[in-house]
């Protein structure tokens, strides 16, 4: 079993906690590949509601590039589809799915938040979204239909954090709520997944959400396919230090 990702099941809910708190929760490859096998089996379980949180004080610091410059550019791309791929699990699946997020969440962390249909924040928590400073185009789309062009225009380009309370206004999130609440809500979600069958459930998650992965993922691809990926990111994270 994979340590880095906790896995509960109980009834018609699946929790999944990452659970690299020393790391912030960065993804590595397997941890990915773990939250792909949990996603995936929850579309065959019986699984009405998704939860994903993650452990310490932080949600999730995005693309883990601890030792990325031993990596070949070729498997650093992979790691971005395999996420990409990930995503786009979640924000398709034919059942409810609450993200929980609080403390400091950077680039695919804040896109898996993006990618839950119920999307709650912690008092105090942030996002930062920076991937276009090295030049990965991730979940574009995915923004676009939650908050809209204008305000994900906004927020890509200029490549800032943005807190809790403007993540709400401009619905990149739900809702905001500490996380002492967080189990009461959950519970009444839970019992929300209960009205409609797991058929119809399905059925009103196509209907409502815009398909664009086949774009998104080419998208993706031509990004990290750009010869000087390892240049680009080394650029962005010493400008960062």
């Amino acid at each position: 079993m994979n340590d880095e990702l906790i896995r509960k099941h109980e009834g018609h809910v699946t929790h999944l906690t990452l659970n690299r708190p020393q790391k912030a929760n960065a993804l590595s490859a397997s941890m990915v590949e773990a939250l792909l096998n949990a996603v995936e089996y929850a579309y065959t379980d019986g699984t009405r509601l998704l939860i994903l949180d993650g452990a310490g004080a932080h949600f999730c610091a995005g693309f883990d590039f601890t030792g990325y410059q031993e990596q070949s550019e070729g498997d650093l791309a992979l790691r971005f589809i395999r996420i990409e791929t990930l995503l786009q699990q979640l924000y398709h699946a034919p059942f409810e799915t609450l993200l929980l997020a609080h403390g400091r969440n950077f680039g695919a962390g804040a896109d898996l938040v993006v990618s839950g249909g119920i999307r709650v924040a912690a008092p105090g928590t942030t996002f930062h979204m920076p991937g276009l400073r090295f030049g990965v185009v991730l979940g574009t789309r995915r923004l676009v239909h939650r908050i809209g062009a204008d305000h994900a225009r906004a927020i890509l380009a200029a490549s800032r954090t943005f807190d809790a309370n403007e993540a709400l206004k401009v619905n990149f999130v739900t809702r905001i709520a500490a996380q002492t609440e967080w189990p009461a809500l959950a519970t009444t979600i839970r019992a929300g997944c209960e009205l409609l069958t797991p058929g119809a459930a399905a059925a009103l998650h196509r209907q409502t959400v815009i398909d664009s992965r086949a774009e998104d993922m080419a998208t993706l691809a031509n990004s990290v396919s750009v010869p000087g990926l390892k240049e680009r990111i080394r650029l962005f994270r010493d400008s960062n230090k």
